[in-house]
């Protein structure tokens, strides 16, 4: 079960390419940290059964991940009114892992602690992304945007066969175009 939201942050370079007058394929390179909360039972590595009968134990996990992310999405402008236009956008996320961390307790006991789990975890990540927001023009060429954005992850993130993580989240875009 999910156990609360975690903070995350995202940084690189974006672009938009016109092939309309109101219509982009927009796309970025950046580097996404995910970060979540979830109970979880019987959780590699930190779970080991010692017999054939299987007790269910349950874990307090952290999720720390990190992907490069290369989003490949349609982003439908207004026209631009007294410098400013409107914009959404929907597409496919693809990220790629780079680091896979947990913090893991069980009975308020620490068992794991900034623990690598990249062994554990998917290396591809697929979401759908919907969003909007606006363009702002501050001088000549260049604009600032500012939009939100909801990641929804529709790929398993861990390898265990035995159960099923998504990572999504909602994340405030700020940018500068030349």
């Amino acid at each position: 079960k999910t156990n609360g939201v975690g903070l995350g942050f995202s940084y690189g370079i974006m672009g938009d390419f016109n092939f309309a007058p109101n219509y982009s394929f927009s796309t970025a390179l950046t580097i996404t940290t995910i970060n979540g909360k979830s109970t979880e039972v019987n959780v590699n590595p930190y779970h080991a059964s010692t017999s054939s009968t299987v007790i269910p134990v349950a874990y307090d996990l952290k999720y720390k991940m990190q992907y490069i992310e290369i989003p490949l999405t349609i982003k439908l402008k207004t026209l631009k009114e007294d410098g400013k236009r409107w914009y959404g956008q929907f597409g496919l996320s693809n990220a790629f892992n780079i680091s896979a961390k947990q913090d893991a307790v069980r009975n308020n006991v620490n068992v794991g602690d900034n623990q690598n789990i990249s062994d554990f975890s998917r290396f591809y990540r697929a979401g759908l992304v919907i969003g909007g927001g606006g363009e702002f023009d501050i001088s000549g060429n260049t604009s600032v945007l500012a939009g939100l954005t909801f990641n929804n992850g529709f790929t398993n993130i861990v390898k265990d066969g035995n159960r099923e993580s998504r990572n999504h989240y909602l994340a405030l875009n700020f940018g500068i175009f030349f």
